[in-house]
């Protein structure tokens, strides 16, 4: 273990050398921003808990990113990887949970929720192939049930990703790369009347290091209309996504061995998906003297047809094992707030009160079995509608200017109707459950202020479980799921700012869950398991030592168990011991920029005794560019810059290869992509 932690810090040794370049001045460049401000907008005052924060438009324009997706990397802690084709939504990490596609981190962009429940491939799905980074203003992240405003899937945290109203200027970008990859983006933002208008134009295709290229093509569109301020304002947002692309799923460890395939080769070719979201949504604040209101509306229309094949010929030797999980959703849903800053004699306070409301309809959700992308049987065939409202209040107090706290209370009452083409799995369920929510802040003294958090929150399972009594697949009877689960996390933290320009924070915490919800590698969805309970330690620093110049570094230890007693073991499959990252950014030299980030990804256990355990993963990616003048810019970004052999991720199952006589217990892993190179030529105008 000590030998491998070293070789993966062995990156940070380069992070000195690896940077060539570095960006220009603000009066030289006007895309992208030059005035570093830090990766962590983390001041002393402004936040609830330790490991809550928020991350500027400045660190999300400079750092290289292979994926939409990683733009959650910006979250402390947080990893991204793939198991699949491009198109698919990325699989998380954080705080020791494997959180597949979404499970138990709540995401939200423009004000929307982005985890899908009851998802044909897996409850939570996360896809954020939609997002277009440049759009972003900022992504606030909160971690642990501990916030009166977060609900379904929040246990391990959440990020809201806000978008622009407007742009600092408009712009064209086109990038081209190695391994088939090119993007093209056109977005501005004129005035329109006594508003603004931001549109955005993206196409992108991508091919991937696979011997099956990926063929990954996204249509992207965006159209704002705001007015107003942050405070006083409004605005409407259309947006439009489609994509399709080829899979290259995991792959077992025994072919790449044999030499039946090589890292990058597929056992099923045919494997792949598409997918499509549009939606209308709209945001509202107002504020008059001691009283603030918001509220928002959404309507998503989203749809997804995925082909996969885990376990190759284990099932049906002749035809093979490929599915698919097919959806058509329609979301509608809004929130709406009210906050009171009052005086109570000597006391501030803050009161808010608010509601949460949510429909999903599925119609059709469903698994057929396939055969290269054509339906062979259909497994099942639902259609689904749930229902949540959530009402909560709370109430921040300022005791004395050293000591203040923030209760809450939610109440999540969620409706579950399931109508199935087996007539024993059709039938309704409720759920409900209340979280109350404490935190108390102390400080600050010498810039330094300490936290204690407390707070129950819960995760929903798949409406499916609820109703259910026949294993569609089987036929054999099956047990139904609690609607929702209970989450209680605990932490104590500090953050401080000893000196000018370095901020810091640390956190102790612990979350116990009562049922763990897992991927099952031969079933490709989420399933309800075992209790369980995480503890960790977390830090997180960042130093601008010059006005040119930002340094940044996070660190989180794990220990995540099963707490029931098992003779398989309580180990929780895919749970990482540690993740590590740590970044440098530089800039303001005659026209030069550039940025340098490492990422560490611990091993995991792969089997609940720990007998199999999957490598660890450390990667460093690059930028280096130059502003030619105010408004033109090149740069070029390198991926996997020493080109690691890696793993994305790795799963422990039973599969079958063609002419295999049994099942075969073996590694599936899905490799890191090779190093790649993208050239972006932007100009504003």
């Amino acid at each position: 273990m000590k030998h491998n932690t070293l070789n993966a810090l062995r990156p940070l040794c380069w992070l000195a050398f690896a940077v060539q370049a570095v960006q220009s001045s603000a009066a030289d460049t006007v895309l992208p921003s030059v005035e570093i401000k830090g990766s962590y907008n983390n001041p002393i005052g402004l936040w609830d808990a330790a490991s809550q924060g928020g991350v500027t438009k400045e660190v999300i324009e400079k750092r290289p990113i292979l994926r939409a997706g990683e733009i959650l990397e910006n979250v402390p802690g947080m990893i991204v990887t793939q198991h699949s084709g491009e198109g698919k939504a990325n699989q998380y990490f954080l705080r020791g949970y494997n959180l597949d596609h979404g499970t138990d981190f709540a995401t939200w962009v423009a004000g929307m929720p982005v985890n899908m429940p009851t998802h044909a491939h897996g409850h939570g799905y996360t896809d954020l192939n939609f997002l277009i980074p440049e759009l972003v203003s900022r992504v606030d992240y909160t971690k642990g049930p501990y916030f009166a405003q977060e609900g379904d899937f929040s246990s391990a945290g959440t990020a809201r990703i806000h978008y622009a109203n407007s742009l600092v200027a408009n712009v064209a970008s086109l990038t081209g790369g190695t391994k088939g990859y090119a993007r093209m983006l056109l977005a501005g933002s004129p005035e329109f009347g006594p508003g603004r208008l931001l549109y955005a134009l993206e196409y992108q295709h991508n091919d991937g290091p696979w011997t099956n290229p990926d063929n990954f093509a996204k249509r992207n569109a965006v159209l704002r209309y705001s007015q107003g301020t942050q405070a006083n304002g409004f605005n409407i947002t259309g947006m439009a996504y489609n994509a399709n692309w080829n899979s290259t799923d995991q792959i077992p460890q025994r072919a790449v061995n044999t030499g039946l395939i090589d890292r990058y080769g597929a056992i099923d070719p045919s494997d792949g998906g598409k997918s499509a979201r549009y939606s209308v949504s709209g945001e509202w604040r107002q504020s008059s003297g001691s009283i603030s209101r918001e509220a928002n509306l959404y309507v998503i229309r989203s749809k997804l047809n995925l082909f996969s094949n885990f376990t190759y010929f284990l099932d049906n030797p002749v035809n093979g094992d490929q599915f698919e999980q097919a959806e058509r959703r329609t979301v509608i849903g809004g929130a709406a707030s009210q906050t009171w800053d009052l005086k109570w004699g000597d006391l501030t306070v803050s009161n808010t009160a608010g509601v949460q409301l949510r429909r999903d309809r599925l119609s059709p959700i469903a698994l057929y079995a396939t055969a290269a992308k054509l339906r062979l049987t259909m497994t099942r065939e639902d259609q689904v509608t749930t229902t949540s409202i959530a009402p909560y209040i709370s109430s921040a107090i300022t005791w004395t200017p050293w000591f203040r706290t923030i209760a809450g209370l939610r109440a999540d009452f969620q409706k579950f109707d399931v109508g199935s083409n087996i007539a024993a799995n059709s039938g309704k369920a409720n759920g409900s459950i209340v979280s109350p929510k404490l935190s108390m802040i102390f400080g600050p003294w010498a810039q330094t202020e300490y936290f204690i958090n407390i707070g129950n929150g819960f995760h929903s399972n798949d409406a499916r479980g609820t109703t259910i009594t026949v294993d569609p697949k089987s036929g054999a009877p099956a047990q139904p799921v609690n609607p929702l689960v209970r989450t209680t996390g605990y932490e104590v933290g500090v953050r401080s700012q000893p000196i000018s320009g370095f901020t810091t924070s640390a956190s102790a915490w612990r979350l116990k869950q009562a049922s763990e919800l897992l991927f099952v590698g031969d079933a490709g969805n989420t399933e309800p398991s075992r209790p369980s309970r995480r503890e960790g330690l977390e830090l997180l620093m960042q130093y601008l030592p010059k006005p040119w110049l930002a340094l940044d570094m996070s660190l989180g230890l794990t220990r995540a168990r099963f707490s029931d007693p098992d003779p398989v073991g309580n180990r929780i499959p895919g749970a990482p011991d540690r993740v590590a990252s740590a970044g440098l950014t530089v800039e303001d030299i005659n026209g030069w920029f550039g940025a340098v980030r490492w990422r560490y990804f611990g091993q995991r256990p792969l089997i609940e005794d720990n007998s199999v355990r999957s490598l660890s993963t450390s990667l460093v990616n690059a930028r280096m560019g130059y502003a030619f003048t105010k408004k033109t810019r090149l740069q070029l970004d390198v991926f996997n810059l020493f080109d690691r052999k890696d793993s994305d991720i790795a799963y422990y199952y039973e599969s079958q290869l063609r002419g295999e006589a049994a099942p075969v217990a073996d590694i599936h892993f899905h490799p890191v992509e090779r190093r790649s190179f993208r050239v972006t030529l932007a100009t504003n105008y």
